[in-house]
């Protein structure tokens, strides 16, 4: 203890520690950078498929929406993806044209949901989904299915060093 804090009495720092955060830890309000944009988080869905994890985060901007996917497989997988206009119901094709590109059906499954922020309407939902790629695995193309609604969002892969996270809250 120092001289002064003796003599004088020196407050308490009682402050919260912020936790470092990361693309695994993300919380509502917390200020994401992507590609000279800032986000907010607005928005977490947690997916979980037998044991099998990942999230998406929904980022707010000036501009637009657009979701953050994270996925740790072998290694950690990082996608941009954004809501599209395409119109599709069961059963789901094994091969879909979206604007000149055709993907390819990867993958398929359904999960139970955790929802919080603007997503919260969903916490404890089951939703299906497909994941399509293009035949570069350039693209993805996101599908899902809550209840009779089928949503999808088109995507690709970015870097974890492509995005800069400002802790918005403790």
């Amino acid at each position: 203890m120092s001289f002064f804090k003796r003599l004088f009495g020196g407050k308490q720092d009682t402050r919260p520690e912020v936790k470092d955060r990361t693309v695994h830890n993300l919380k509502i309000g917390d200020i994401v950078t992507y590609d000279l944009q800032d986000y907010e988080v607005v928005g977490k869905l947690s997916y979980n498929d037998h044991g099998f994890k990942w999230s998406a985060y929904q980022l707010q901007g000036v501009q637009e929406v657009i979701w953050l996917g994270v996925e740790m497989d072998d290694e950690l997988e990082l996608g941009i993806y954004k809501k599209s206009t395409l119109k599709l119901q069961e059963p789901l094709p094994k091969e879909i044209e979206y604007e000149g590109t055709t993907y390819y059906l990867d993958e398929t499954g359904s999960a139970i949901v955790k929802g919080e922020g603007r997503s919260q309407n969903v916490d404890g939902v089951k939703c299906k989904y497909a994941e399509y790629y293009d035949e570069d695995d350039e693209k993805a193309l996101s599908v899902e299915i809550w209840g009779g609604d089928v949503e999808a969002s088109t995507g690709y892969s970015i870097e974890e060093y492509e995005l800069k996270i400002i802790a918005g809250s403790h």
